[in-house]
């Protein structure tokens, strides 16, 4: 046994995120404590790795290890599975930004995990005017927050567990739309590059553009995996947000490109 592990430790430097990536894809979910102790390396480097092979698309991180891609077909994975994944980055962006709301303010919050961890982190606020297409906030924030809370209208998208439509909310007897302000849009994103912010979703985009449009001010939310990334669907250029709250800090080339379109980078 101790010859084997000592062998492991030589010979996986090199091969080890394949070999990693191919017992994940055998074992169907594993933790960091069970890929440590197979491979014969330190938790650290286990984390190290499976946030890499995240990045590319090979596993999905969840809380404490990963699960194999091949479980969740496409890029839309299910929201239980996301709710897993990066729950300590996404906490930390969530508590960054709920500390730029003020009480009594109007916010857009769209579909999303981390947009979730938001409607949580707002427990101690008061008085907010809340809107959102995410089905599960109604669920998840304190009705001592909100003095006000609309769901928008639009084609329900079970996998997020979100609405997808027009922003608009109606009113009065005839059910005519009004035309919506608001004070912050706080926008979960699925990747950020020097060319904007982007999702997977052409319909979730276009919603989460509308959002942005309609607020005074934007804070886009995405945890580090999701930088220098790009998907399919454009939502806004860098300089439509004004702030940018993600786990850790950017790479250079991405924080010169927020830096001159003059996004404020906000990190715990």
């Amino acid at each position: 046994m101790e010859g084997t592990t000592t062998q492991n430790k030589k010979r996986l430097p090199a091969g080890r995120k394949a070999e990693l990536a191919a017992y994940v894809a055998e074992t169907g979910q594993v933790t960091v404590v069970d890929l440590a102790s197979h491979f014969g390396v330190s938790i650290d480097t286990v984390r190290r790795d499976l946030d890499q092979l995240d990045r590319e698309g090979i596993v999905v991180r969840t809380h404490g290890g990963a699960v194999s891609a091949m479980s969740v077909p496409g890029r839309d994975r299910g929201l239980d599975v996301r709710l897993q994944m990066q729950t300590a980055e996404k906490d930390k962006i969530a508590a960054l930004a709920a500390d730029l709301i003020e009480d009594g303010s109007v916010v857009v919050l769209n579909a999303g995990t981390t947009t979730l961890a938001v409607a949580r982190a707002l427990r101690n606020h008061r008085n907010l005017t809340i809107a959102t297409n995410n089905l599960r906030i109604p669920a998840e924030i304190s009705p001592s927050v909100f003095r006000d809370l609309f769901i928008f209208g639009g084609a329900v998208r079970t996998i997020t567990q979100a609405t997808t439509g027009p922003v608009t909310l109606a009113a009065g007897a005839r059910g005519a739309d009004v035309e919506i302000r608001c004070d912050y849009a706080l926008i979960a994103v699925g990747a950020v590059d020097a060319s904007g912010f982007s999702t997977s979703n052409l319909g979730d985009a276009t919603m989460m553009s509308e959002m942005i449009q309609r607020a005074d001010r934007t804070a886009i939310l995405a945890d580090s995996s999701k930088l220098d990334r790009r998907l399919f669907a454009q939502v806004a250029a860098l300089e439509k947000a004004d702030y940018l709250i993600t786990d850790a800090p950017p790479s250079a080339e991405l924080a010169a490109a927020l830096a001159e379109a003059g996004v404020t980078v906000l990190t715990p």
